[in-house]
């Protein structure tokens, strides 16, 4: 077998772990998928893509520290990692540490623009930084990229309730109530949406 054909076989399994990897994290099964990952990195320990899969699955389950650690060793090998600048990005997010968050999802936006998920988390920190306009400019395209994302509409929602606009407001909650109705943060600020819309008709008849 000459070198090509070996290069192209090693491709074909590693592509083949990443595939079980991703099915194992989507499945909710995220020990199991860390441990597929860590395997793959014996194999290959510059394998970014098995250590961006291990921070997404330590950030599911809420182990912060080690998917920062992951991300950090990602990027080392590639800085151009925008999924490990998004999750970096997303936990300074979940932290409240906005600059820092807004710093990496902005990087993480000039490496691979017009991913919806990064415009969400990157709308959340602009508006929460007190750049509201700007924040709600952003959630909205990323709206426009996924329509039916029930955390989009969500988060959308409730930007929309801080600026009392509330007519909007339960609009988009509703539809992320409609797509998502078992989540409790989706129904707990439609009906606080709901609350303040009716107040607010009630003192303007």
């Amino acid at each position: 077998m000459n070198d090509d054909n070996k290069n192209q076989e090693l491709d074909n399994e590693i592509d083949e772990a990443l595939s079980n990897i991703e099915e194992l994290k989507l499945s909710g099964s995220h020990k199991e998928s860390i441990k597929e990952a860590e395997k793959l990195l014996c194999d290959d320990p510059n394998c970014v893509s098995a250590l961006e899969e291990i921070a997404d699955n330590y950030v599911s389950l809420d182990q912060f520290d080690r998917a920062e650690k992951a991300c950090e060793r990602a990027l080392k090998l590639n800085e151009k990692s925008y999924t490990a600048k998004y999750i970096l990005g997303f936990i300074s997010s979940h932290k409240q540490d906005w600059p820092k968050a807004i710093g990496f999802l902005k990087s993480s936006n000039d490496i691979h623009s017009n991913n919806p998920e990064i415009l969400r988390c990157l709308g959340w920190a602009m508006f929460n930084s007190k750049k509201r306009t700007q924040g709600i400019v952003i959630l909205e395209r990323a709206l426009n990229l996924d329509p039916d994302n029930s955390l989009t509409l969500c988060d959308l929602g409730i930007c929309y309730l801080q600026t009392k606009d509330f007519e909007k407001s339960v609009e988009l909650l509703k539809h992320a109530m409609d797509i998502d109705p078992d989540n409790k943060r989706i129904r707990d600020c439609y009906d606080a949406a709901k609350g303040f819309k009716d107040r607010y008709l009630k003192m303007n008849k």
